[in-house]
């Protein structure tokens, strides 16, 4: 099974990778394959990326050297990036509010790691630091959601499997599931398990607010090989047979809609805009996207949420019609 990798999370390895393979020349591939979590295949190919990449003039000389004969890892012509990038201003203050609000999250056991890195971070950043105060982050939870996070918790540390009952919202339907769960994360506010579903047979997010049910079972709570964090955005499910379709009306300004979120079908018209469909198992967010775009993007269809929008619209407006 191939593991999809976006360019963005590709570069991120490949800038850290050359620092450290500068410090540790000669090293199995195998080992440097399993110290960035990917097979000795991909270490090769980043190699070969390496190998056509360097300083501007395109000159042999201006290029990375990298060889891996014999299983054994060298890397030279790299100073300009032989050394971890610094965190510019903004960088660190996004960190420095992360890591605040990570700290502030019931149920965090390593607490301790998060002051002293904090502590380090603060005194590094200096003014971004003092600029973080002014920002404000909520990742509460209400108090059976926070019940649901604690017993997940449980069971990722303790390398168990969940049983939920959980609310599939497009359905209206409360299903039973068991689950390998993978890790906990907090997205535009919300509290979300990756799991490996074995009633799906496939990776899944479940939004803890509609987990009704969960318990720690007495047995091995490993995801399978192919189970991998994947990146997340707004929307953050993965669509699947069973979520609802939506079609939206995209004027040119907003094409970015249908390359940023993954989509059943575009259609382009002549004006330019575009016919976007695509799933989703989470409505609410899709609602508040064609808020956010104010009139660069309209729902088409189903004809329940053209109404949501619609009625949201008017609240704002202070229009009770």
């Amino acid at each position: 099974m191939t593991t999809y990798e976006s360019a963005t999370d590709r570069l991120g390895r490949l800038l850290t990778m050359v620092p450290w393979l500068m410090r540790h020349q000669g090293i199995d591939l195998a080992e440097a394959a399993a110290t960035f979590g990917v097979d000795e295949a991909q270490v090769v190919d980043d190699l070969q990326l390496l190998f056509v990449c360097g300083t501007p003039g395109h000159m042999p000389d201006d290029l990375i050297e990298a060889s891996w004969e014999d299983g054994k890892v060298y890397v030279g012509n790299a100073d300009t990036i032989a050394h971890p990038l610094r965190l510019g201003r903004d960088e660190a203050l996004a960190l420095v509010v992360a890591l605040r609000a990570l700290a502030a999250v019931p149920g965090i056991e390593e607490h301790d790691a998060i002051d002293r890195a904090l502590a380090k971070l603060e005194s590094a950043a200096g003014d971004a630091a003092r600029d973080a105060a002014a920002v404000s982050v909520a990742v509460d939870a209400d108090g059976h959601e926070q019940e649901v996070l604690t017993t997940v918790r449980a069971g990722l540390r303790t390398h168990r499997r969940l049983h939920l009952r959980y609310l599939v919202a497009s359905r209206d339907e409360s299903t039973e599931r068991d689950v390998d769960p993978m890790r906990v994360l907090n997205v535009d506010g919300r509290w979300y398990l990756e799991a490996w579903c074995h009633r799906a047979e496939d990776q899944r997010m479940f939004r803890l607010d509609r987990v009704e049910e969960v318990s720690v079972l007495d047995e091995d709570g490993t995801p399978p090989q192919q189970a991998r964090p994947r990146a997340v955005g707004p929307g953050v499910f993965r669509p699947s047979p069973d979520d609802e379709t939506v079609r939206l009306h995209v004027q040119p300004q907003a094409a970015w809609v249908a390359e940023q979120f993954p989509v059943d079908g575009v259609e382009r018209q002549p004006d330019g805009s575009l016919l976007v469909d695509l799933r989703t198992a989470d409505p609410s967010w899709l609602v508040r996207l064609v808020w956010r775009l104010g009139g660069q993007a309209r729902v088409v269809s189903p004809p329940r949420l053209v109404e949501l929008v619609r009625d949201g619209a008017r609240r704002a407006l202070g229009d009770p019609a």
